[in-house]
């Protein structure tokens, strides 16, 4: 089963919550906090603010407007669509360092209820204008294309907050829903995993974030919320570690010593490797 053939996450009402704990972080940075280096490769917290203000323009533009002002040109692989989103990124967050931080946070401020206002404006279940690629899906349903967004939203905004040292957004109203989302790349990892029907794998994202269960199905590899059979291979991951992992902002290699795993490392391997973002 695919992730939009399954009871849609809801969360288009979060972003309007999320976007107000962002720009109260951001009123509260001093100019050194600004400078300070984030786990998003090169990037420091202006450069993550400057990338979220992208994502809202661009979401306006392409998405509401129906606008694409750039051509990709030739996207064969999804490699090529990788490559060419982080030369759009780098480009942006390039000429954005004329921007002061004042200004960054105005228009955070003025393009943040439009987006809001735009998903919540989406039905649920209708074609999406983009395929969630990392869920193994060449169409996707507009609830996952919304909770894709969601995660972007929350991941940056971690990334400034683990950055200044605020206090995390690791909590049921803003963590779980993350996970939840996150996990729908779980099934696309293990696309290619033979295994007997019924094989269980089982992760646990303490202390908040859920438990999850994948089960080798007739159809496939499916995540479901509990499971009969005992699992062969478990991992437990705190939840600090867990956002860092799944996005790309930390290594297996360096996860891993930090993660209880029973089992098998082979398939535990397999789900410290997958990502839900385009990396």
């Amino acid at each position: 089963m695919l992730p939009s053939e399954q009871t849609p996450i809801t969360v288009a009402h979060l972003f309007p919550e999320i976007d107000a704990l962002l720009i109260e972080l951001l009123q509260s940075l001093t100019e050194a906090e600004w400078q300070k280096p984030t786990v998003a490769k090169q990037w420091c917290v202006k450069d993550v603010a400057a990338h979220l203000l992208d994502g809202n323009l661009r979401t306006l533009s392409i998405q509401r407007d129906k606008f694409f002002g750039e051509n990709p040109g030739n996207i064969d692989a999804y490699q090529d669509l990788v490559a060419w989103l982080n030369t759009l990124n780098a480009s942006w967050v390039k000429a954005s360092k004329r921007l002061s931080p004042q200004v960054l946070v105005l228009l955070l401020q003025t393009t943040g209820p439009l987006v809001s206002s735009y998903y919540a404006s989406l039905p649920p279940k209708a074609i999406a204008i983009f395929p969630v690629a990392w869920a193994g899906e060449t169409q996707s349903k507009n609830w996952l294309h919304v909770a894709r967004e969601y995660t972007e939203k929350f991941i940056h905004q971690q990334q400034i907050r683990a950055a200044v040292g605020k206090q995390a957004l690791i909590n049921e109203q803003y963590f779980v829903p993350f996970v939840q989302i996150i996990m729908q790349a779980l099934p696309a990892a293990f696309s290619h995993v033979s295994a007997a029907l019924r094989t269980t794998i089982q992760i646990n994202i303490t202390p908040v974030g859920g438990t999850y269960f994948l089960v080798k199905q007739p159809q496939g590899w499916q995540l479901i919320a509990d499971a009969k059979e005992q699992p062969i291979t478990t991992l437990t991951i705190d939840s600090n570690i867990a956002w860092q992992l799944f996005s790309g902002s930390m290594t297996a290699e360096v996860a891993k010593p930090q993660i209880k795993i029973d089992g098998f490392a082979s398939l535990a391997d397999i789900v410290l490797s997958m990502r839900a973002f385009m990396v």
